[in-house]
């Protein structure tokens, strides 16, 4: 019988057991169905699992690609995903496909390529920090109690200060939440139903949430989040990559957050898989610029490590 080799990595986290889970494939064949990796990663049941094949020759940059990377939850393909790009350089790393020392690999996703810059503890890849496009921002989002009833909070557990619940994208759309304490972050949980309703009532495409607070603890995180995706089969993700960008985005945006150093972000707490993920916003202008005139965002870089939690092999039909 056919068969494909796996490894299976913890990821935004320095130890087994925390971060996010992913299954990477290094080796699918050329031609592997798109309906099979969708089977695939639906067995796997993790919240992504990714391919890796050749970069080929798409949007005419073959010369810039290291390797084409598709990305799918136990649900469908995603366009760009955090845990899994990171996950998939350590995985490449790990099986000597990228060379040790090297600066950086550029990965083809959905949206196109996605730079990573790579950092080394001798021939051991020890960081990656991955590049998402400039983001896009939505409208204010006035439909507060509907994301209430679809995090089964309270209105008053959201929104401190007037600070908006918006839509931001850096590659994929996510709906940030602010939230007024961790203790009612905490207390948060998906409705599914009243998910879909919240974005027909925002006027939006059915999409990921993502909620955070800026109160501290005694972890010294910046801020606390969750993610939560019912829509692509997702109840709660323990580490998004992909939301951290927007996220820092935001932070930055409404002056809640220092653009000049990294943005240290935990996820995935009530999940028991505490993850770690590191925010940077690249800033376009002067750097002598007047305090007065705010330099715009022209990208954000998300960055975090990985471990390998162990390998497999599963068996193809005939």
């Amino acid at each position: 019988m056919p068969s494909l080799h796996y490894l299976h990595l913890d990821v935004f986290t320095d130890r087994l057991f925390g971060g996010n889970q992913l299954a990477v494939y290094l080796d699918p064949p050329g031609d592997l169905p798109a309906e099979t990796m969708q089977a695939i990663a639906r067995e796997m049941a993790f919240s992504e699992t990714t391919f890796v094949f050749p970069p080929g020759a798409a949007h005419g940059a073959a010369e810039l690609l290291d390797f084409q990377v598709r990305i799918f939850t136990p649900a469908s393909e995603l366009p760009m995903a955090g845990h899994p790009t990171i996950g998939t350089a350590f995985a490449l790393a790990d099986a000597g496909r990228i060379r040790p020392g090297a600066t950086r690999t550029v990965f083809l996703e959905g949206i196109g390529p996605v730079p990573l810059d790579l950092e080394w503890e001798e021939e051991r890849l020890s960081f990656a920090w991955m590049t998402q496009p400039r983001p896009r921002f939505g409208p204010a989002v006035d439909a507060v109690e509907k994301f209430a009833e679809a995090t089964s909070l309270r209105p008053e557990d959201l929104c401190p200060q007037g600070w908006p619940i918006e839509q931001v994208s850096c590659g994929v759309p996510f709906v940030i939440v602010p939230v007024a304490s961790r203790a009612a972050l905490d207390r948060a949980r998906s409705d599914a139903g009243a998910h879909t309703r919240a974005f027909s009532a925002a006027g939006l495409p059915e999409g990921p949430v993502y909620l955070f607070t800026l109160e501290p603890g005694p972890d010294g995180a910046d801020v606390y989040t969750r993610m939560f995706a019912p829509e692509i089969g997702i109840a709660e993700d323990a580490a998004t990559g992909s939301a951290a960008g927007p996220l820092g985005a935001y932070l930055v945006q409404h002056g809640l957050a220092d653009p000049s150093r990294t943005i240290r972000n935990l996820q995935g707490v009530k999940m028991g898989r505490p993850s770690w993920l590191s925010i940077q916003p690249v800033l376009q202008g002067p750097d002598a610029a007047p305090r007065s005139v705010p330099r715009e965002i022209s990208a954000m870089r998300v960055g975090g490590q990985a471990v390998l939690a162990g390998e497999g092999t599963l068996v193809l039909p005939e």
